[in-house]
């Protein structure tokens, strides 16, 4: 028989740990804008891959995927789907032809741009639920883990 933690342990974890805390929260902001966004035939991850295309420059694969804090074969896997429905195109870059750049079609900005009401709405309905502060608090939280976790892997030159 395996032995087991004892209960305040899992309690410990259960209040202290921010990746779990993080990853429930996250779970539970994807499925409420997937409801949302379902009449467009889109998800949460899908809009904010499309919006991240939504630049003046596209970008290459790489650079959407450490972006996104995403792994390269993932964000190809995501891609697919948003390109059979002509939604974004992959195209070589010009001056480097080893390197994709990745574009939004007129369709995926006509449908972005669809989007982008229930993007607000849903948002207006979660800030309603922080004050002004505490809402700024955790976006800046959020913003400085994001960064923390895309300068990791890198070789850092002092």
């Amino acid at each position: 028989m395996s032995k087991k933690l004892p209960i305040e342990v899992v309690h410990e974890v259960r209040d202290c740990c921010l990746c779990l805390a993080t990853q429930r929260a996250a779970r539970m902001l994807a499925r409420r804008f997937d409801r949302a966004f379902a009449p467009l035939g889109l998800t949460n991850g899908q809009f904010s891959l499309m919006m991240s295309l939504n630049a003046p420059q596209a970008p290459t694969l790489g650079r959407l995927a450490q972006a996104l804090a995403m792994d390269r074969t993932t964000l190809t896997a995501a891609l697919k789907s948003l390109e059979r429905r002509g939604l974004v195109e992959t195209r070589l870059d010009e001056k480097d032809r080893r390197a994709r750049r990745l574009f939004l079609t007129n369709a995926g900005g006509d449908l972005l741009a669809a989007a982008l009401p229930i993007w607000r709405r849903e948002h207006a309905a979660l800030d309603a639920q922080f004050s002004h502060s505490e809402g700024q608090k955790l976006r800046k939280a959020l913003r400085k883990l994001g960064a923390e976790t895309q300068t990791e892997g890198k070789d850092v030159k002092s």
